[in-house]
C-alpha cells in the first residue's frame, strides 16, 4: 500500500475548500494555513483505502485505480481513513483498525493544542501515513522531526511517501513507548496512538518546560481525552489537563485481551450469580453518546474493569463489566420500556455496586467534564487530578461481597 504523489494533487479545490471548512469551525487556526495548504492528505495515502464514517461506524473500500475522483473526494473529506486491518495481516477489512489516517479536524486541533515553533525539536510517536509528521516539519523545520513507528511495512511507506515528497523527517522503526533517546532531549512530543499509561522514558527524553501532547483513557472504554503535559522545570514530571475527547487506535503493547464470554459464564457463575436491580437508566449511567465524559469518568473509578455491550435480545440491550484482574463480572438487562432492570453479579467483586458508586461519585462532584480532569506522570507512575494536580483521583477500595469501602476523594 505504497502512497503515490501525482503532481497536480494539492492544486485540486477540494482541498482548500476543506482548508476554508476547518479554518471557520475553529478547527485549524490561522497560523496553520499556509501548513495545510502546502501538505495536502493525498499524498500520503495508498491507492486502495477505507474511508470511515464515524456516524454509522462502517467504511468502504476506495481504489485510486478504479475511481479517482472518489479517491480523491475521500482524500480531500473531513474523514478518518483506514490504511490497515489486523496489523498487516489482512489486505481486506478484517477484525481491527490497526492504522489510519486520522480525520484532518482532529489533526489540526491537535497541533494547535501542541503548540509547534519553528525551530523546535519534535518527536512524534506513531507515523502512520507520515502526513502529520510531514505537518510538523513544515513547522519545525527540516531535520527538526523525528517519527517513531512499531510497523516496518507502515514506517517503510511513510518513509517513502516523506521522501517524495521533499520532506525531511527521519523515520525510526521501532517501539515508541521507549522514545528515541539519540535525538532527545525534544521540545515536543505527539503520540497518535491510544495509550493507558504515559512512558516516563518520554518525560525523561523532554527538555524542562517541554510539552507532550498524548491520547490518554482506561481499560474501561475506548473513549480517551488528549492530555497537554508540561515538564517541570527540574525535568522529573510532566503535568496538565485534558483537552478534548478523542479516541484513537490503542499503542500495540498497551492493548487489553480479556476472556471470551465462556470463561466468565461458567455454569458455576451462573449458579452462583446474585440478582438485584437497578433503577438507574443506561443514559445516566453511561451516556448518550460518545462525547459524553461518563464512561471516561467511570473509567477512572472502576481499576481493571472493562465495560462493553452485548446484542439486544428480546427487547434486552445487556451491558457487561468485566475484571480483567479476576473473573468477577455483571450484566444489567437494560430495556427502554421498563423503569427498573435486572441485574446480575458474580464473584469477589461486585461490579455494579462499584459502578453505582462511580457515578454517584462523579454527580457529587458536580458532573465534571473532560476538559475538568488532569494527568501527572512522574518517577512514581501516573495519576488523574480533579481541577488541580494536589486533587488526586483515588479509588475507591473493591468492592466485596456487596460492600463499598471509600478511600479518598
Amino acid at each position: 500500500m505504497t502512497p503515490e504523489h501525482h503532481e497536480g494533487d494539492e492544486l485540486r479545490p477540494s482541498w482548500q475548500e476543506l482548508g476554508r471548512q476547518l479554518l471557520a469551525k475553529g478547527a485549524m487556526t490561522s497560523d496553520w494555513t499556509d501548513t495545510f495548504a502546502d501538505t495536502p492528505r493525498m499524498r500520503f495515502l495508498p491507492s486502495v483505502m477505507w474511508p470511515y464514517d464515524q456516524a454509522s461506524e462502517e467504511c468502504v473500500a476506495v481504489d485510486r485505480t478504479a475511481d479517482l475522483d472518489g479517491w480523491h473526494r475521500y482524500a480531500c473529506s473531513d474523514m478518518a481513513i483506514i490504511t490497515q486491518w489486523d496489523d498487516g495481516t489482512r489486505t481486506t477489512p478484517g477484525t481491527d483498525m490497526t492504522s489510519s489516517s486520522s480525520m484532518p479536524s482532529l489533526v489540526l486541533s491537535m497541533l494547535a493544542d501542541l503548540q509547534v515553533r519553528p525551530g523546535h525539536k519534535v518527536l512524534e510517536v506513531g507515523t502512520g501515513t507520515g502526513w502529520n509528521a510531514a505537518l510538523l516539519a513544515h513547522r519545525a523545520g527540516p531535520g527538526r522531526v523525528t517519527t517513531i513507528e512499531v510497523d516496518r511495512v507502515v514506517a517503510e511507506s511513510a518513509r517513502h511517501a516523506l521522501r517524495q515528497a521533499g520532506i525531511a523527517v527521519t523515520v525510526i522503526h521501532g517501539d515508541g513507548l521507549e522514545g528515541h533517546l539519540p535525538a532527545a532531549p525534544y521540545d515536543r512530543l505527539i503520540a497518535t496512538c491510544g495509550l493507558r499509561t504515559v512512558p516516563y522514558a518520554w518525560v525523561e527524553q523532554m527538555r524542562p518546560g517541554g510539552v507532550l501532547l498524548v491520547p490518554w483513557g482506561t481499560h474501561f472504554t475506548s473513549t480517551e481525552a488528549t492530555a497537554r503535559l508540561v515538564v517541570s522545570g527540574d525535568g522529573s514530571s510532566a503535568s496538565g489537563p485534558f483537552t478534548q475527547r478523542v479516541t484513537f487506535m490503542r499503542a500495540r503493547a498497551q492493548r487489553l485481551t480479556v476472556g471470551d464470554y465462556d470463561t466468565y459464564v461458567t455454569a458455576e457463575a451462573r449458579e452462583g450469580a446474585r440478582k438485584s436491580r437497578t433503577t438507574l437508566p443506561h443514559s445516566e449511567v453511561f451516556g448518550t453518546t460518545a462525547w459524553d465524559a461518563n464512561q471516561f469518568v467511570l473509567g477512572l473509578r472502576l481499576p481493571d474493569v472493562v465495560h462493553t455491550r452485548g446484542p439486544e435480545e428480546n427487547g434486552a440491550r445487556p451491558v457487561w463489566l468485566l475484571s480483567s484482574s479476576d473473573r468477577s463480572w455483571a450484566c444489567v438487562l437494560f430495556r427502554e420500556d421498563r423503569a427498573e432492570f435486572t441485574v446480575y453479579q458474580y464473584g469477589r467483586r461486585r461490579l455494579w455496586d462499584e459502578t453505582e458508586a462511580a457515578h454517584t461519585w462523579w454527580t457529587e462532584q458536580g458532573r465534571p467534564g473532560f476538559s475538568s480532569f488532569g494527568l501527572t506522570v512522574d518517577q512514581a507512575g501516573q495519576h488523574v487530578w480533579l481541577k488541580e494536580p494536589g486533587n488526586r483521583i483515588s479509588q475507591p477500595a473493591r468492592s466485596s461481597e456487596g460492600t463499598l469501602a471509600e478511600s479518598g476523594a
